[in-house]
């Protein structure tokens, strides 16, 4: 009995090791964080910066702390504009690059839209977008947005469905399989980790330009918004703590992202 236990026990120290090693890779970032912010505080103290080119990272937190029912409701409505402008823009550059991928005629004249779309500048658009919309409402800050993410789900999204090896294709055709079966059996699993790459580029992006969108008009609610009112009345601590809400932001788009591909690319495996 102890002979034919022996080899199921065996994997327990294997497992603790994948533990510790898992443990292992989440300490280090946020030691490292610490360790930064620590440097941080020291040289603003013992340099004695002023706090225009620098705040202590405590004056910040205290700043954030005490106005954290406010950064929390600009955060709402920056991450509200920059999850609608990513769902937009990216349901756009999706369907744009299916088209694309499927007829060689849009790809032609998707092309230089494209690349014309690459170079807006988010500062000169916004302006623009506030005259024709608006600013009063969230539309303008929310068009920035999708414009912004739409390029790089696009291009990613393309040249995932152009790694499609034509082998692949004939061999989908010789056992006879439908045109839907093909897809979900070839173009889809070969696409799927290009298409997250280019939502997780973009869910970073997508809070970015909403974030500096709000600083040219518009609704004085998001934290682009207090950034520049805070800056403007040399609450630079506070400048700061608003910042760190637009840095929570962008993470947890970012992690949200990051679980979904987890979850679609385990999907596709299993299907």
């Amino acid at each position: 009995m102890s002979a034919a236990a022996a080899p199921a026990a065996a994997p327990a120290p294997a497992r603790a090791r994948r533990t510790a090693a898992a443990w292992g890779h989440r300490a280090a970032p946020v030691l490292l964080l610490a360790a930064l912010v620590a440097a941080w505080q020291a040289a603003v103290t013992l340099g004695d910066v002023p706090a225009f080119l620098l705040p202590s990272p405590a004056a910040i937190a205290g700043e954030f702390a005490e106005f954290l029912p406010t950064i929390a409701s600009a955060a709402l409505v920056t991450g509200t504009n920059a999850l609608v402008g990513l769902v937009i823009g990216a349901v756009v550059a999706i369907a744009a690059a299916v088209l694309a991928s499927s007829v060689r005629a849009v790809d032609l004249l998707l092309d230089p839209v494209v690349a014309g779309l690459a170079v807006v500048p988010v500062v000169a658009l916004a302006p623009v977008l506030y005259t024709m919309y608006g600013a009063s409402v969230e539309t303008g800050r929310q068009i920035v947005v999708a414009v912004a993410v739409g390029v790089p789900v696009f291009v990613n999204t393309l040249r995932g469905l152009r790694q499609v090896r034509p082998v692949h294709r004939d061999l989908m055709r010789a056992y006879a399989a439908t045109p839907r079966q093909a897809v979900r059996a070839v173009t889809i699993p070969t696409a799927l980790p290009f298409v997250f790459t280019g939502l997780r580029l973009a869910s970073s992006l997508a809070v970015i330009s909403a974030i500096v969108a709000e600083y040219f008009g518009g609704p004085r609610s998001g934290i682009g918004s207090f950034i520049t009112t805070a800056a403007a009345g040399s609450n630079y601590a506070r400048a700061w703590a608003y910042v760190l809400g637009g840095v929570l932001v962008g993470l947890l788009f970012y992690g949200a992202t990051s679980a979904v591909e987890r979850w679609g690319t385990r999907g596709v495996r299993r299907a």
